[in-house]
């Protein structure tokens, strides 16, 4: 079995080697990376961090992240992707860069259509998502997103108390308060007013892929669902195995 290191890059060409695994993973030419190399020296100057995962020789995962404002004493994960298994050490060796340097909290975005990153951002790692960016991006070219709108949803990391549990309530007991694509309940709301459930297709990168518009109307169903939620004061605590975000409130914020 071959050792897994992880390591901060500030060379040309191991930038160079990041540069073409992101375009491998988001399905781009090599020619037009996600995040050129040139892009990656900059930021790494700038005082932000690339990170790679070799499994002995293999690069095998990657990370780039930067500060935002000093006051807030808050770091950005750019990206972050990793071969099956190495997500979470990815995650872990950009924390303990974060936490070095004086970060409290990271942030990032992801699909929220996508489940089993839901999973990992929320459950395994225990940040909590705190705004929902409707096409964020905009119209995006890569072999992942196509034909899609770029919604995104922001986590938020505590790197000093990672992995807090939530209260996740009572789905089954819930009422239905909106429907999917499918026909199935898409969310439910607990008569406490503390929760709110709302489902996710089960492979939404590959329901993309084989019925672009019926993605898109998964797309806009969970979006109203949490943009709603996100204006109540909700933030997304869970996601269950079988897709189901839990969101959740205070009872302060519910009066």
């Amino acid at each position: 079995m071959t050792a897994v290191t992880i390591s901060t890059v500030h060379d040309v060409a191991g930038l160079g080697a990041v540069a073409d695994y992101l375009s491998d993973v988001w399905h781009t030419p090599r020619t037009a990376p996600p995040y050129p190399a040139e892009v990656l020296h900059s930021l790494v100057h700038a005082g932000g961090a690339v990170h790679a995962a070799h499994d002995g020789q293999r690069l095998a995962g990657a990370s780039v992240a930067v500060f935002g404002p000093p006051a807030g004493q808050d770091a950005y994960s750019l990206v972050a992707a990793a071969d099956r298994g190495l997500g979470h050490a990815v995650k872990q060796a950009q924390r303990a860069w974060a936490v070095e340097r004086g970060a409290r909290t990271m942030r990032w975005t992801f699909d929220p259509l996508v489940g089993r990153n839901a999973r990992f951002n929320l459950v395994k790692l225990g940040a909590v998502g705190t705004e929902y960016l409707v096409d964020f991006y905009g119209p995006m070219t890569d072999g992942v997103n196509d034909g899609d709108e770029s919604d995104r949803l922001t986590v938020t990391w505590d790197l000093a108390e990672p992995g807090k549990p939530y209260e996740t309530g009572d789905r089954a007991a819930a009422p239905v308060s909106h429907l999917a694509p499918d026909g199935a309940p898409l969310a439910r709301r607990d008569l406490g007013d503390l929760h709110i459930w709302c489902r996710v297709p089960g492979d939404a990168v590959a329901l993309r892929a084989a019925d672009p518009a019926l993605a898109l109307r998964w797309r806009h169903a969970v979006r109203e669902v949490l943009t709603g939620a996100f204006a109540e004061g909700f933030t997304a605590t869970g996601m269950s195995r079988d897709g189901w975000y839990t969101l959740t409130r205070s009872e302060e914020e519910a009066a």
